[in-house]
């Protein structure tokens, strides 16, 4: 079975379009939160979403935008986007988008496999570092765990006692381009597949990921897409300026 993993998207409808078209043909899809905020598209980005259909699992922005948590916890440029985002969506996928489960999700093909948007124990916990994903991965009831949140493409493994952090490596940063992690039986992973609308780990290009769960692979992809595009629509909407700046840095 292979499965598009998306996450992040952040109302980046630019991004999340390169993506559909970069990406191979699927038996499923898995998006693992965060649908809306900071970028100006959360409209045709939910539209989108929703006619992919899949497993869908609940992000921290996708709840702080309808309403089900407050804005408190958010920094100023991400409670500006947030409430801009409430402003522009329309009831339908308002009321869509607040039904989202929250996670752990899994589906019934795959027994050892979960989503979540920040870890299995705390769907807003960022899990970044290694002593983070030791807590997660010692824990873990199930082999894979998929999750997003911190928008940093790549995996954590745990191998006895040992934690080691996993990133694709790719010879550029300008052309669309795979990166494979073959998963090793016996052992424990969280895997990331990155941010489709923001980007956190110095690379510009919209992330996701296909597992292919008979040969117990993951691809990781890069692609670009117009940036520019996403970027004036920001502007336009007269959101924060560093919204659009940071797209371009991938930070």
């Amino acid at each position: 079975m292979r499965i598009l993993l998306l996450s992040d998207i952040h109302s980046n409808a630019e991004a999340l379009e390169a993506c559909l078209a970069a990406a191979p043909p699927t038996d499923a899809t898995v998006n693992l939160g965060d649908i809306v905020g900071y970028g100006a598209s959360p409209n045709e980005v939910t539209k989108r979403v929703r006619d992919l259909a899949g497993i869908f699992v609940r992000g921290n922005h996708d709840k702080v935008v309808t309403g089900i948590d407050t804005v408190e916890g958010f920094n100023p440029i991400a409670s500006v986007a947030a409430i801009w985002n409430r402003e522009q969506l329309t009831h339908e996928h308002m009321d869509w988008l607040r039904a989202l489960p929250k996670g752990p999700a899994a589906m019934d093909e795959l027994s050892n496999v979960q989503f979540v948007h920040g870890a299995p124990d705390d769907e807003d916990r960022y899990v970044v570092t290694l002593e983070d994903a030791a807590i997660q991965l010692v824990q873990s009831s199930v082999s894979i765990t998929f999750f997003g949140h911190t928008h940093i493409q790549g995996a954590f493994q745990l191998r006895g006692k040992i934690v080691r952090a996993v990133h694709p490596e790719y010879p550029t940063v300008a052309k669309q381009e795979t990166w494979d992690l073959q998963l090793e039986s016996g052992l424990n992973y969280m895997i990331n597949p990155g941010s489709i609308g923001q980007p956190r780990d110095g690379d510009w290009r919209a992330a996701f990921a296909v597992f292919d769960s008979e040969q117990r692979m993951v691809t990781f992809f890069r692609t670009p897409y117009q940036i520019r595009a996403a970027q004036e629509k920001i502007l336009a909407a007269g959101l924060p300026p560093r919204l659009a700046t940071r797209l371009a840095a991938g930070s």
